[in-house]
């Protein structure tokens, strides 16, 4: 075989370089054992690399031609050695992260794609599941990580860590607001709590009908959806209301095709911190370390912008 990682460090280098000598420079080699090197190779192959007629060798049309996969090469062997190294030092082969759906616009993608720089072999698998399920795939062994809101009261099996905060708002259709609104009243008037508990909820929730998380379920009569797309489709199509990241229904919200609730006796804002969690009961490998390092890392970041946008 012509070719080795060897063979192709050399060949490269002598384009790099130049010349033989300054390329045993480069590799710490003497420039007899670099020439020598080129020309095994130009005899397996029964090719002319490199025209010696001159002072310096120039590449010949052959070697030109040979160059961007003799790079891409070399680039995939360096990620090679990179990923086994990685490997010795704990590196999962693939690392997993469950999300609540509502939470897939989060500050999660940027860290991500640092990762991605980092160890360009590392597989990546992210899945969308309610809360309830996402956590329980996490301690199934199903996810490595889980990116969830607050949990209502901490479990010894987790470990967390804050990465942003999400604000959720109540929301209905117009056609729905009015008719939820009682006789007499007008859209200035806010909603009470028993017009909130009888009227139809839409609810993201697991897939497990015993598991509902009761901070978000309000209504006697709950639909539920497993998914945050559905559930906004629901709420527009005047079938109920529900919470939903203000983030995620600013467009609807200014479209009119969606209205935040006006509530009475009520506050019409979630605010819930997010958190990146993971499992006790199993050692975290290199990627999910260096994720969580780097979700911390973008947060503080995120706190001196909006520190230094207050001060200008």
């Amino acid at each position: 075989m012509a070719f080795t990682s060897e063979s192709v460090q050399l060949f490269l280098a002598v384009l790099d370089q130049g010349s033989f000598s300054a390329a045993a420079r480069a590799l710490g080699r003497v420039p007899s054992a670099v020439s020598m090197a080129i020309g095994h190779l130009e005899a397996e192959l029964d090719l002319v690399l490199f025209d010696r007629s001159g002072r310096e060798p120039r590449p010949t049309a052959a070697a030109l031609s040979l160059q961007p996969q003799a790079r891409l090469l070399a680039a995939q062997l360096q990620q090679l050695q990179a990923q086994a190294l990685a490997l010795t030092q704990g590196l999962e082969s693939r690392l997993t992260l469950a999300i609540a759906p509502e939470l897939l616009a989060a500050q999660w993608r940027s860290p991500l794609a640092t990762l991605a720089q980092e160890y360009p072999l590392l597989e990546v698998e992210v899945l969308a599941a309610p809360q309830a399920d996402a956590l329980s795939m996490l301690h199934a062994g199903r996810a490595d990580l889980a990116l969830v809101f607050e949990r209502p009261s901490l479990d010894g099996r987790e470990g967390f860590q804050e990465v942003s905060s999400e604000i959720l708002v109540a929301v209905i259709s117009p056609e729905q607001l009015a008719r939820t609104l009682q006789p007499g009243q007008d859209g200035g008037v806010g909603l009470r709590e028993d017009q909130l508990t009888n009227t139809r909820q839409i609810v993201v929730a697991s897939r497990d009908l015993a598991t509902i998380d009761t901070r978000f379920a309000y209504a006697r009569h709950c639909w539920r959806t497993d998914n945050h797309i559905a559930a906004l489709g629901l709420i527009e199509a005047g079938l109920g209301w529900g919470w939903l990241p203000q983030s995620f229904v600013r467009g609807q919200i200014a479209a009119g095709t969606l209205v935040q609730m006006p509530f009475d006796n009520l506050t019409n804002r979630l605010e819930l911190w997010v958190d990146v969690v993971w499992s006790k009961e199993r050692p975290l490998g290199l990627a999910a370390r260096r994720f969580i390092a780097l979700v911390s890392a973008d947060r503080e970041a995120r706190k001196l912008l909006a520190a230094t946008a207050k001060v200008l």
